[in-house]
């Protein structure tokens, strides 16, 4: 996999959805499509505690992360990338992010989701590799 620069995340700003690609142990990627909110060269998603790609992020935090439609087709080259989940301040500030990008999806309906399901909600930051 090419090392890729920093500030190569950049170019997520203004894409609502990128196509996110984790690593299952045997090494078999998995896309999944999600929103993503850019400060700077760092990038912000949000998913939840029982989702799989929760799991893989925390047993392989080598992410890819490509342009794509909202229902996950790639429309660019992908970027890799490292995840961290965030606890406290950091993820609050990544909640806020990502609601100030898309107010209705990211800001009511999907922490209201997580919070009717029970769900734990998860932010992660992505830092190029």
């Amino acid at each position: 996999m090419p090392e890729a620069n920093a500030g190569e995340l950049e170019r997520f700003t203004d894409q609502p959805t990128v196509l996110l690609t984790t690593y299952r142990r045997d090494g078999t990627p998995v896309g999944t499509p999600v929103s993503i909110a850019v400060e700077g060269d760092h990038a912000f998603i949000r998913t939840y505690d029982r989702a799989w790609k929760a799991k893989r992020m925390r047993n392989n935090p080598d992410v890819e992360v490509a342009p794509s439609t909202r229902g996950g087709k790639p429309t660019g080259p992908a970027v890799p990338a490292q995840a961290r989940l965030l606890e406290g301040e950091e993820a609050e500030h990544a909640a806020e992010l990502l609601a100030r990008k898309n107010r209705i999806l990211q800001g009511v309906l999907v922490p209201f989701y997580h919070r009717v399901r029970g769900y734990r909600t998860l932010h992660y930051e992505l830092t190029g590799r």
